[in-house]
């Protein structure tokens, strides 16, 4: 097996998590994999996995070189297929993800623009408030809001967002502006999800966080709901600020506590394919940038 291939094999080990699931993606046997990892470690001088009955894991340095062999692999594939012209136009069918309203309100208007400007794709949208897994679920792109854990797909930031307290003036007016966390025991609030009455709502005062247990008269598993029942007077509710960004311009809501707020959360446009990325996912993923970049209410 040549130096090219054994790169591949390795990745592939890594990225499966054992010789025997990447032998099978690659319709090669275990042993040739096995093999080609062995001398890729005896050309390096270095242990690249640790290897139990149960369980492969790759070392640190293992770590290092399979970022490395990532983008190598990459580069050439970007090259192997601007020669040959397979990116000259967008094709197929793009599938991507994202939370349920953020999709519904800022990736819907880009994926629209972009299937206007691109006639031969086709998509298909999972909005979901879960973590999808790209490899898993034949996701090509994914909006994520939160911090990223350590992974090898690709992120581009396009915006921030908030976690805010709102409630409506007329509330406010009637029942009083809070001037901290604790004086929320006071209020009456709604809460998104389900469970125990019992909600723990986390602040921060001079970077210092704190979490406040407070009890929630309403529960409901609807974002679209909890700003209905906020919007309607009836207490005050805890969302993310893109998700009532328009009915705070509106000044059907106010913000609640915002000297307590946690710091914001980052917002990326994820992908898996790097360089080699088609012209059906770069595409995309370059109108999303710019259009979600662009919008006032994720800065």
């Amino acid at each position: 097996m040549d130096r090219l291939q054994a790169m591949t094999a390795f990745v592939t080990v890594v990225d499966c998590g054992g010789f025997a699931s990447a032998a099978r993606k690659l319709e090669l046997s275990p042993p040739v994999v096995t093999r080609a990892v062995a001398e890729l470690e005896e050309r390096l001088g270095l242990r690249l996995l640790t290897r139990t009955t149960r369980v492969v894991r790759v070392t640190e340095a293992g770590a290092r070189f399979a970022d490395d062999c990532r983008r190598i692999l990459a580069e050439i594939d970007a090259a192997e297929e601007a020669a040959s012209g397979t990116h000259a136009a967008a094709r197929g069918t793009l599938v991507l993800t994202a939370p349920v309203l953020f999709g519904h309100l800022y990736v819907t208007p880009v994926l629209v623009n972009y299937l206007t400007r691109c006639p031969e794709v086709d998509a298909h949208c999972l909005f979901v408030d879960r973590i999808v897994n790209l490899d898993e679920e034949g996701v090509d792109v994914a909006v994520r809001i939160g911090e990223l854990p350590d992974s090898s797909l690709q992120a581009i930031r396009v915006g921030q967002v908030r976690q805010v307290l709102v409630a409506s003036p007329a509330y406010l007016e009637a029942h009083g502006q809070p001037a901290h966390p604790a004086e929320l025991a006071r209020h009456t609030l709604i809460a998104r999800g389900g469970g125990a009455p019992e909600v723990d709502w986390q602040f921060c005062d001079a970077d210092r966080p704190f979490t406040q247990r407070l009890h929630a008269r309403m529960r409901t598993s609807s974002n679209d709901s909890a700003i209905a029942a906020a919007v309607a007077g009836f207490g005050i509710t805890r969302l993310l600020s893109y998700q009532v960004a328009e009915p705070l311009r509106q000044g059907r809501l106010a913000l609640v506590l915002e000297r307590f707020e946690k710091p914001a959360l980052p917002i990326h446009v994820v992908h898996r394919e790097g360089r080699r990325a088609t012209q059906k996912v770069r595409g995309f993923i370059d109108l999303a940038v710019e259009m979600l970049r662009a919008d006032p209410a994720l800065r």
